[in-house]
């Protein structure tokens, strides 16, 4: 079971038989005839649980339609100059847009943050609350001052 591929003058390919994705194909169509057998037992089995059988069937059958999808999916042709790649191409369009905006929001988000100007003295006080049976019987606070 061998695919043709035949070339044409505008250098697009032609598959013969199923297709390019054969186990899809294969896959969808044993799942319709597992289905439909299971649904005609079901029907004309005379069995108890035939209710079971005709819902089974069903879907299974329901389910093959996954497999007809990646069957479908998978032979579509989508011309060469159509999967080059895009990205910086076109300046005007909605992504470069919505990139623009981000980066200016997330800037001015970030630049917020930081200060201003910044001392070429950097001095940070700690302030210190110790408790009054440890420290002294006076209840001050009591102030240091770290340089770093």
């Amino acid at each position: 079971m061998s695919t043709t591929v035949q070339m044409n003058s505008e250098g697009e390919r032609r598959y013969g038989g199923v297709g390019r994705c054969k186990c899809s194909f294969w896959f969808a169509v044993a799942h319709d005839i597992l289905g439909v057998f299971i649904m005609m037992v079901g029907l004309f089995g005379g069995l108890v649980v035939h209710d079971l059988f005709i819902y089974a069937g069903g879907i299974i059958i329901f389910l093959s339609l996954i497999w007809w999808l990646f069957w479908y999916s998978g032979n579509i042709d989508v011309p060469p100059e159509d999967l080059e790649d895009d990205v910086g191409k076109s300046k005007a369009g909605l992504g470069h847009v919505m990139r623009s905006v981000s980066r200016k929001l997330s800037s001015g988000i970030r630049n917020s943050f930081r200060r201003k100007s910044r001392p070429s003295n950097t001095d940070a006080a700690l302030f210190t609350i110790f408790d009054s049976s440890m420290a002294s019987s006076t209840r001050e606070h009591s102030r240091e001052t770290l340089s770093i």
